[in-house]
């Protein structure tokens, strides 16, 4: 489906929600580093991370889908030898960011050429970070005028790397799954204060899981010490819920009658978790349970939302803003303009589309609310872009009149379900082509 019609319609319901893809990246890496066969359980299956399961066999390791112990899901059966080796001459990241960046690094370390591809905006999105690190270290790599497909070929060596902090943290990450597996130790020196630092804290709480000792001096988040010839170790895992993909129910619920999201714990570190303190400032009204959180309908008003260390859920909570009293600020969002598409100016553009009154900024957004809904109507268009799509059902409900999705598909990326999951909580929804 690509195209869908959405009607004006409160949300009321239970949604499972998808296991956590930012850990399930890293959890299925960790295994595959391994030596000996892991078995990763309640895998949500997407796009993304279909575009890792790629990568890990481009580098020598099976990936086998086997059942899963929970309805719905997925479990892998991963076996790796130890260390990435080179299999097959190309890797296919897809759309996936994460993918390419945390595999890149392994990928410098073969000795041998391999090539990523990749498609969508991920072919331009910026790798600068590691092609000065690789040219420090006389890695060799070629690409098309700074866009994908990039090949590398070297082999990577123990050392200080240097990495400003305001760059993805996905570029941190791709260099603690390598560096370990090194002979030598190394230090990773971040020279400005780190943005979205919990992925990082995500990263080394899963290779802490896997026998792989990392450490954060001072817990600064500025200067990793990275000890040399370690190995991963085999295991058997749960992936945890996903607060991203949490978020838009959240805010599906504080738009519409009450929606109950299952299978979550606070007891995590990812850094949307944040949605819920930030919508309790806006006085949404929030139940917590052991592994579940209810989310009842009510007025709400503005606030300052910080994205720095919650990139994901700005898309979402833009919408929750376009209908709270008073005017929200959304600072410190500049990395949203390089994610799958410009997410500041396609929620700015979409959502006004809509009848909302929202102002680009340079790092973020100015929302004027209407507390009393949006005009809905027209056509909107989700920029191929997941989180927009996602973004713009929730808003449906607040909407006079329906409107017009071009791009419902790009759901699959990370939430292939979602429309399933959104029509079982009484979203209404038409596919017209």
């Amino acid at each position: 489906m690509d195209k869908v019609k959405i009607f004006p319609s409160k949300l009321q319901g239970s949604v499972q929600v998808p296991s956590s893809k930012s850990m399930g990246h890293r959890e299925i890496i960790c295994a595959g580093l391994a030596a000996g066969t892991s078995i990763v359980d309640n895998i949500s299956m997407s796009k993304d991370i279909e575009a890792t399961m790629r990568c890990l066999k481009a580098m020598g390791v099976a990936v086998d889908e086997i059942p899963s112990m929970i309805p719905g899901r997925t479990a892998l059966q991963i076996t790796g030898t130890g260390h990435p080796v080179a299999s097959e001459d190309f890797a296919d990241c897809g759309e996936s960011g994460s993918t390419l960046r945390f595999f890149l690094p392994l990928g410098a370390m073969l000795g041998c050429p391999l090539t990523f591809v990749g498609h969508g905006k991920l072919v331009s999105r910026p790798l600068q970070a590691y092609y000065d690190i690789f040219d420090k270290q006389f890695i060799q790599y070629f690409n098309d005028n700074g866009n994908l497909p990039v090949t590398v070929n070297g082999r990577l060596q123990a050392g200080t790397f240097s990495l400003p902090g305001d760059v993805s943290s996905q570029f941190v990450s791709g260099l603690l799954f390598a560096l370990p597996l090194l002979k030598g130790d190394s230090v990773i020196e971040i020279i400005s204060p780190l943005e979205s630092s919990a992925y990082v804290d995500m990263t080394i709480s899963c290779l802490a899981k896997y026998g792989i000792k990392i450490i954060n001096e001072n817990n600064a988040h500025r200067r990793y010490i990275v000890p040399g010839n370690q190995h991963y170790q085999a295991l058997n895992s749960h992936v945890e819920g996903d607060w991203s993909q949490t978020a838009f129910w959240t805010v599906g619920g504080a738009l519409g009658e009450a929606v109950t999201c299952t299978g979550i714990s606070e007891d995590t570190l990812q850094g949307d978790k944040a949605v819920l303190e930030i919508m309790e400032r806006m006085s949404a009204a929030i139940t917590r349970g052991e592994n579940s959180v209810v989310v009842s309908g009510g007025a709400t008003k503005a606030t300052v939302i910080d994205a720095s260390n919650c990139p994901d859920i700005i898309p979402v909570l833009s919408v929750l803003a376009a209908v709270s009293k008073g005017t929200t600020k959304i600072i410190n969002a500049g990395r949203l303009r390089i994610k799958e598409c410009d997410r500041l100016a396609a929620m700015t553009s979409e959502l006004n589309k809509l009848g909302a009154k929202i102002t680009e900024e340079a790092e973020g957004m100015t929302i004027e609310g209407c507390p009393e809904g949006l005009s809905g109507g027209g056509e909107v268009d989700a920029w191929n872009d997941h989180r927009i799509a996602m973004s713009l059902a929730i808003a449906a409900q607040v909407c006079k009149e329906p409107f017009v999705l071009n791009g419902a598909g790009s759901v699959s990326k990370s939430y292939p379900t979602f429309w399933e999951d959104y029509q079982s909580v009484g979203g209404k929804v038409e596919v017209l082509a």
